[in-house]
């Protein structure tokens, strides 16, 4: 099983990109999946989840209003929109993925299966 995650890249103050998720392997229509971001030197913190049950979406204080996530069951595809980025959102953005992940633990780094990252960069 993999999550192929895709989408970064360079991109200036103020502008958007989205990344993707695309697992491999089995159908992740009913686990709940998550976008985790690393910058140089910090631990991994927690962007963002979609629920496997309902779709219901978690978002970090500090992109929520930005960043959207949200899923394609049809394409078993998960999607990070990034508006507005700034320079600290510069980090590797890791998917996530976990059957067993509830409302109390989304934030939590300790899913099952973990994309290989892809990297934003914001320039200033």
């Amino acid at each position: 099983v993999q999550l192929q995650a895709s989408g970064g890249g360079l991109v200036q103050a103020g502008g958007s990109l989205r990344l993707s998720c695309a697992p491999s392997g089995r159908t992740f229509n009913n686990y709940a999946m998550a976008w985790f971001r690393q910058a140089p030197g910090k631990e991994r913190e927690f962007v963002a989840a979609v629920s496997g049950v309902n779709s219901a979406t978690y978002y970090s204080e500090s992109v929520k209003g930005r960043f959207t996530i949200s899923r394609d069951n049809a394409k078993n595809t998960v999607y990070l929109q990034m508006n507005s980025l700034n320079a600290e959102d510069t980090a590797v953005y890791f998917c996530a993925a976990d059957i067993r992940k509830s409302l109390s633990d989304y934030d939590l780094p300790d899913y099952d299966y973990w994309g290989q990252g892809t990297l934003v960069t914001v320039s200033s």
